[in-house]
C-alpha cells in the first residue's frame, strides 16, 4: 500500500495526494515491488533503504548516506495481533527516512496503530513538511504504545494466574509463557529504540529546535518507563512460573505417592490370594469356612496398612 500527503503552506491542512511533491509524507505498508521501484525512482533514493525496513529481523538503528544525503532511522514497535482464540505480543521494524529535505517516507512490514493513530485520528497535528517534528511525534506514540500494551499484558497474567490457582491448565501456562516471551521482546526493542533515540537528542543527526527538544525528551522518558515496566514484569513473571513449575512438580510427587500407597493396600489381598491358590496343601483348605476366614484376614491386613500409611502421610 502507498499513499501520500501533503500539507498546504497556507492553511495547515494536511490532505492526501497523489503528485510527488517536496515536503510530502510517503507512508509505504507493506509495498509492492513496483511501488518500491516508483517511490525509488521518483524521489532519488536506493532500494536498500526501504528494503532494509522490510526485514522483520532488522534492529533499531541509524544509517546515515552522505552521497544522498538521505537518514534512515528504523525503530522497532509492538504490535499486538490475534492467534485463534488468544492475543499474542511482539515487535517488528518500521523505517523512517529522510530524503534530503524534501520528503519524509515511513515503510513498515503491515498495517499498525501508530502509523493509522497518526493519519487518521491525530491528521491536524501532521505537518508533513517539519520532517523533525514528524519523526519526534512517531517516536513518543511508539513509546506511549509500549506502556499501554505493557498494561495489557499485566493485565492478561494476572486473569491467567487466577484461573492457574482452580485449576492447572496447560492453555495457562502456555500463556503466561508466551507473555513471558513478549516482554523479552519489548525489552530488548525499547533498548534499541533508546540508543536511537539518545543519538537523535544529541542534535547531530537531525536539527532541533526547542519544542522538539521537549517532545523528544517526553519520548526518552516514557521510553524509559516502559524499560522499567517491563523489566518489572518480567522478573515478577519469572518468579510466577517458578512457583508453579514447583507446585506442578509437587504435586505429581502427591499423586504418585498416592497410587504407590493404593497399590500397596490392593497388593495385600492379591498376596494372600496367591498363596491360598497355590496347587499345594494350604491351612483351610478342607475347612468349609475357608474362604470366608481368608477374606476377613485379607481385608483386616488391608485395613491396617491403610491406618499406617494414612499415619504416614502417605494417602494425601
Amino acid at each position: 500500500m502507498l499513499e501520500m500527503y501533503r500539507t498546504d503552506l497556507k492553511t495547515n491542512e494536511t490532505k492526501k495526494t497523489t503528485e510527488y511533491e517536496k515536503g510530502n509524507w510517503i507512508n509505504m505498508i507493506a509495498p509492492t515491488e513496483n511501488e518500491i521501484k516508483t517511490v525509488c525512482e521518483k524521489v532519488q533514493i536506493q532500494e536498500d533503504f526501504i528494503r532494509y525496513a522490510l526485514d522483520s529481523e532488522e534492529k533499531a538503528r541509524i544509517d546515515i548516506e552522505d552521497e544522498d544525503n538521505t537518514i534512515l532511522f528504523i525503530i522497532d514497535i509492538p504490535i499486538r495481533e490475534k492467534d485463534g482464540d488468544s492475543m499474542i505480543y511482539s515487535t517488528m521494524p518500521i523505517g523512517i527516512i529522510f530524503v534530503r529535505d524534501d520528503y519524509f517516507i515511513t515503510v513498515s512490514l503491515k498495517q499498525n496503530s501508530i502509523i493509522q493513530d497518526i493519519t487518521k485520528n491525530k491528521m491536524k497535528n501532521v505537518i508533513t513538511y517539519k520532517k523533525s517534528r514528524l519523526l519526534l511525534q512517531v517516536l513518543y506514540a511508539n513509546s506511549s504504545l509500549y506502556l499501554t500494551l505493557l498494561k495489557k499484558i499485566n493485565k492478561e497474567t494476572e486473569i491467567a494466574e487466577s484461573v492457574l490457582k482452580d485449576s492447572m491448565k496447560n492453555k495457562e501456562l502456555l500463556k503466561l509463557l508466551s507473555l513471558e516471551k513478549s516482554l523479552v521482546y519489548f525489552t530488548t526493542s525499547l533498548k534499541s529504540n533508546e540508543v536511537v533515540m539518545e543519538k537523535t537528542m544529541r542534535g547531530k543527526i537531525i536539527k532541533l529546535y526547542e519544542e522538539d527538544e521537549d517532545i523528544l525528551e517526553d519520548s526518552i522518558i516514557e521510553n524509559k518507563q516502559a524499560i522499567e515496566m517491563a523489566k518489572i514484569y518480567s522478573d515478577i513473571l519469572n518468579g510466577t512460573m517458578d512457583a508453579y513449575a514447583s507446585i506442578i512438580s509437587n504435586n505429581l510427587n502427591r499423586v504418585m505417592k498416592y497410587l504407590t500407597s493404593i497399590t500397596i493396600i490392593l497388593a495385600i489381598p492379591t498376596m494372600v490370594a496367591s498363596y491360598w491358590g497355590m496347587n499345594v496343601s494350604v491351612p483351610l483348605q478342607d475347612n468349609p469356612w475357608g474362604f470366608p476366614i481368608i477374606f476377613i484376614f485379607s481385608i483386616m491386613i488391608a485395613i491396617v496398612a491403610t491406618i499406617w500409611l494414612g499415619k504416614k502421610d502417605m494417602l494425601r
